[in-house]
């Protein structure tokens, strides 16, 4: 008897409809409807057709069932503009991440989860100071800025730059994942997995954007629930503001920034936050830095010298710093990735898909995020 939901899952992970991969496997569309909801088994010569179809070992279809990750738990940005098969993919890309963390966290100490969250907050916070929470009405400053404000005094970061957003996840257990190449259209996106909080990047973007993501990411994490994941613009603009003020503290924009800031300045001063270009000539209008008609200005000027689309010249993509450290130590014992992958009941390629590309080159260099000292050694259990 094979897993029925894995198949499901494998025909969702390639984007495949049902009449699709009956087309492929050549079956017809009802006996493929049996096999997923359980009510007929494949033959031997169905499964190998099916397997050939899918690009998944057989043995991937009689492993253990896998959770399902639903849309609702995910923090999807525009899903509704979104297709149901883009959306199905990274989910299945999700729930595959999820496996592999399984897989890891059975063998070495990670990095225990610390992301505060609104809950946290009320809990640490004085009976004296009174300090407002992120969603109260005190006339302040907006909620995600408060929120980010937190995070960083949480997290020791003061008021200077991030050097690497991705591995101060890490630091504070968040699971670092890569979305497939299927997952063009999906940026990145989050959810929590039993107290764990997971988020998945598409390392096809700029440097500066794929940081930005990642704090795009943690501000969902942080500002909303482990239960549901609010999904519209609302929640997005929220995520947003927090990623701003994240990466480029509002103390430490204004302290550098001059009066009526030209966008030569933006140019220069962007390679101190590793934000965007476009990024930052919003948070020095957001700050009320810059005016309306400069905000604009800046804007057209950027898009002329190419920053609206790439970032010429920009930082490089930054990788999971915990998986390099992993296959790293796999290697020294002698464990290949190919071994891994078979475990996993995977194919190479699509594990590849889920580490940053580590496979082939694990890479362990970069500058440490500010929040090192407290950090957790990863270590071999067994």
């Amino acid at each position: 008897m094979i897993t029925a939901s894995r198949l499901t899952l494998a025909r969702k992970r390639r984007g495949l409809t049902v009449t699709r991969l009956s087309q492929l496997a050549g079956l017809t569309t009802r006996r493929l409807t049996d096999f997923e909801s359980g009510k007929a088994t494949p033959s031997p010569a169905s499964l190998t057709a099916l397997a050939a179809a899918l690009e998944f070992p057989e043995s991937f279809f009689f492993a253990d069932e896998i959770a399902e990750l639903t849309a609702d738990v995910a923090s999807f940005r525009a899903l509704s503009k979104m297709t149901a098969s883009q959306r199905e993919i990274a989910l299945s890309n999700g729930r595959l991440a999820r496996t592999l963390q399984d897989w890891v966290a059975q063998r070495f100490r990670l990095p225990a989860p610390d992301v505060p969250s609104l809950t946290s907050f009320s809990r640490c916070r004085s009976t004296d100071e009174q300090i407002p929470l992120p969603g109260e009405d005190t006339g302040a400053e907006p909620p995600a800025e408060h929120a980010a404000e937190l995070v960083r005094a949480r997290w020791g970061l003061g008021n200077a730059p991030i050097p690497n957003m991705l591995h101060l996840l890490e630091a504070h257990g968040v699971r670092a994942f890569s979305l497939s190449r299927d997952c063009a259209e999906v940026d990145a996106f989050s959810f929590w997995d039993r107290g764990t909080p997971f988020v998945l990047l598409n390392t096809a973007k700029t440097g500066e954007r794929g940081r930005f993501d990642a704090a795009h990411e943690l501000g969902h994490l942080v500002l909303h629930g482990e239960e549901q994941m609010p999904h519209g613009p609302a929640a997005e603009a929220e995520a947003h503001r927090f990623a701003a003020a994240l990466l480029m503290p509002s103390a430490d924009v204004v302290a550098r920034a001059p009066q009526n800031p030209a966008t030569s300045w933006i140019l220069q001063a962007k390679r101190h936050w590793r934000v965007a270009a476009m990024a930052l000539a919003h948070r020095l209008h957001e700050l009320g830095l810059s005016t309306e008609w400069q905000y604009r200005t800046h804007c057209v000027e950027l898009s002329r010298l190419g920053y609206r689309k790439a970032e010429p010249g920009g930082v490089q993509r930054e990788t999971s710093q915990v998986l390099g450290k992993v296959f790293s130590a796999l290697r020294s014992e002698g464990i290949r990735p190919s071994d891994i992958a078979r475990d996993l009941h995977l194919r190479p390629a699509d594990l590849n898909d889920l580490i940053f590309g580590l496979v082939v080159t694990a890479q362990t260099g970069g500058r440490q995020s500010t929040a090192t000292s407290a950090r957790p050694q990863l270590t071999v259990v067994s």
